[in-house]
């Protein structure tokens, strides 16, 4: 084996001493969609329902001879560093934003057990990162980038071994989802090196293209603006020595999701396999759309990233997979102001239509009010049958679903 596949298998052994390895299972559901050989590297598995507690472990190990690890993050990585600290007895001050749900803060000071301090600090991440980079200078301890580190890539890059021995051989394609690129640039080098035949395919949320800024610019790039829904894979810049490791990849390799298609892979896998995925654990799972053409009749890896998931955010979750799926819309009606003029609305109503929101917006007008109206229905061509009737009928009505102000206000 070459360096870093060395690197990489010493790294795998030195991991079962905290944890088994994760197990990579062919999915029959997904490989009966695709016409493939589905296989899942199901990473959400692991004591911390993430890949992050390799790259700590790998890296703090390295470091036996500190005293205190700091850290800054608000989920899976702050769940690593603090369940790593534990199991080696050693000292732990992790930074979390101060708008941190409070599961996430529970679930970290729980693995961490007495050997971890969590530090509320910052309304932004930014402002979390540079409190815990001025603490860390402070007490002269060791700082734990979530990715950007060598040995945290060589850490994660047990992912990719692992599923090569328990394979048994190389897959015709590898899909990995992108963050800050600890994991995905791992892959590559270990592919490379060992199955450099594999197709790589990268994933990252369409709110959040650190990789593609990157592999356009010829460099890490700062992103003016990110949406964090797909929180564990939300990167603003992607790190140095990550990019180092992709830096000429195929831009046609690198593939965005938009959050809320991720949201339908979520309850699919939920609804159809019982499996919990965060946003960013699904977004390798949810790439295969794009892939189907390719990949059929092959044998593919999908690295389920993260199972950590809030189900006080499954409402968010349904809504948003219904408004992409086109089955559920937002309206401003115009709905005239006499009696029996809502009982004709009712009456245009299809059968498997329902109203999931009625709401006056303006009481006072004369002769016609303002409503919002957000009704369900069982496929999307029906929404257009509605609008018909409703125009009719003198009821004018206007979409406002895809208006992102709009919706943002009021809904």
């Amino acid at each position: 084996m070459t360096d870093f596949s060395n690197q990489a298998a010493e790294a795998t052994e030195r991991m079962r001493q905290l944890f088994p390895a994760t197990p990579l299972q062919r999915n029959d559901h997904l490989s009966n969609v695709y016409d493939a050989d589905i296989w899942l590297k199901r990473e959400d598995l692991s004591p911390v329902r993430s890949y992050k507690l390799r790259g700590a472990f790998n890296a703090m190990g390295k470091q036996a001879d500190k005293d205190v690890f700091v850290c800054a993050s608000a989920g899976n990585h702050a769940q690593g560093v603090a369940y790593v600290c534990r199991h080696l007895q050693k000292k732990g001050v992790i930074f979390m934003p101060v708008t941190t749900p409070e599961q996430k803060i529970r679930k970290t000071r729980l693995f961490g057990g007495a050997w971890v301090q969590v530090q509320l600090v910052g309304d932004y991440f930014d402002d979390t990162l540079r409190a815990s980079q001025a603490y860390c200078a402070e007490v002269g301890g060791h700082f734990l980038s979530p990715f950007d580190d060598p040995d945290v890539i060589e850490g994660q890059a047990t992912v990719t071994y692992e599923m090569l021995e328990q394979l048994g051989r190389s897959p015709d394609v590898f899909v990995v989802p992108v963050g800050g690129g600890g994991l995905s640039s791992s892959a590559r080098r270990l592919l490379s090196e060992r199955a450099p035949e594999t197709e790589i395919f990268y994933v990252e949320p369409s709110g959040g293209k650190s990789l593609a800024a990157a592999v356009q610019a010829g460099a890490p790039i700062a992103l003016e603006q990110v949406d964090t829904f797909v929180d564990g894979a939300a990167v603003a810049k992607m790190g140095v020595n990550t990019f180092a490791a992709l830096k000429g990849i195929d831009a046609d390799h690198v593939l965005d999701i938009p959050e809320d298609r991720i949201c339908t892979t979520i309850l699919d896998m939920l609804n159809t396999e019982g499996i919990v995925l965060e946003p960013a654990g699904a977004l390798a799972l949810d790439a295969l759309k794009d892939l189907k053409d390719k990949i059929k009749g092959k044998t593919v890896v999908c690295v389920s990233s993260g199972g950590n998931f809030d189900f006080e955010r499954l409402p968010e979750v349904k809504e948003r997979a219904q408004r992409y799926a086109g089955v559920k819309k937002y309206f401003i009606l115009r709905l005239p102001q006499r009696p029996g003029a809502l009982k004709d609305f009712l009456g245009l109503l299809g059968p498997d239509d329902d109203i999931a929101r009625f709401e006056y917006l303006k009481k006072s007008a004369r002769n016609f009010g303002t409503v919002l109206l957000g009704i369900e229905t069982s496929k999307p061509e029906n929404f257009a049958l509605l609008s018909e009737r409703l125009e009719a009928a003198g009821m004018s009505i206007r979409d406002i679903t895809g208006d992102e102000a709009m919706v943002d206000l009021i809904i």
